[in-house]
């Protein structure tokens, strides 16, 4: 099984090398390339994890398309691209998207469903998340009343920062706030509905808006276990932290070897690697119905 850690095509250049993605500047459109790199605690580790690119890549794939008629979404096509890039179908197969290029919103547009990671932290000590008061006495992991909208800044390094729907207001604009709140709101509804009769409640999770010719464009990832909290629905237990489809178990073992979470990363043993690629794989089975092909 091919493993990307990093795109190399005879020369070019990705104008940015993200955590996991690598993006090519076409002018008017981006080359998004989701490759087998995995971070943890903002460090990337040296060990990649087999298919996990395709995964992402393939689950948002079926998300922009499953709610395509909620927002219109970044995607050209993601299996024709342009020269030179043509002659690495094979390198880019099932993990790229040829996306249109929008001017990206400045904040992480985030909708939680239940009080977990650091909304729970900001619960536990004010009551609130991004301002928002919620009822008291709930657990960690309980379910809340109706999803809410908390956004975040965009950490270029570091973690993002909750703030308040006030500050996007003076941030974006209110008509643009208001925008996103409403319809980051309704992709949400829309996918936890999809998602938890088949198992996977999506306890929160982010999205990314840009705008092209002043309009709302969805972009980025959609809907994934790297942008998102899956948890299966037939574990879950209000009251502490809930078992997950993401980098659980990477995150154990690193928890375990107590790493100072600061770089270099640690390599991953093979038991790790595998047991992270077949939760990747099972989030992808159960949202779509069918398996992932090779």
């Amino acid at each position: 099984m091919k493993v990307l850690r990093e795109t190399q095509f005879d020369g070019l250049t990705p104008s940015v090398r993200g955590k996991v993605r690598d993006i090519y500047d076409l002018g008017d459109k981006l080359l998004i390339v989701a490759t087998d790199r995995l971070s943890a605690f903002d460090v990337i580790l040296p060990t990649p994890i087999p298919e996990k690119g395709r995964v992402l890549t393939q689950i948002s794939l079926f998300w922009f398309s499953l709610l395509k008629d909620v927002i219109p979404n970044h995607v050209i096509s993601a299996t024709e691209f342009p020269p030179p890039f043509d002659r690495f179908k094979e390198e880019l197969a099932g993990r790229s998207m040829l996306a249109k290029k929008t001017k990206p919103l400045p904040i992480e547009c985030v909708v939680r469903g239940y009080v977990s990671g650091s909304g729970w932290k900001d619960y536990r000590t004010t009551g609130k998340i991004c301002g928002i008061v919620l009822p008291t006495g709930l657990l960690e992991s309980d379910r809340l009343p109706e999803p809410i909208f908390t956004p975040a800044t965009k950490a270029v390094t570091g973690h993002d920062e909750n703030i308040a729907f006030e500050q996007v207001v003076k941030m974006i604009g209110k008509e643009l706030a208001v925008a996103v709140r409403a319809v980051s709101l309704e992709l949400y509804r829309r996918a936890a509905a999809h998602a938890e009769p088949r198992g996977i409640i999506v306890a929160d999770t982010k999205f990314e808006f840009g705008l092209l010719n002043d309009e709302l464009i969805w972009i980025d990832e959609a809907l994934t276990p790297d942008s998102s909290r899956f948890w299966p629905a037939t574990r879950y237990r209000p009251g502490g932290p809930q078992a997950s489809f993401d980098k659980q178990f990477v995150r154990d073992y690193l928890e375990r070897m107590r790493w100072s979470k600061t770089p270099p990363g640690p390599e991953l043993p093979p038991e790790v690697v595998d047991a992270t690629r077949e939760k990747y794989r099972e989030a992808y089975r159960i949202l779509t119905g069918h398996e992932l092909t090779q």
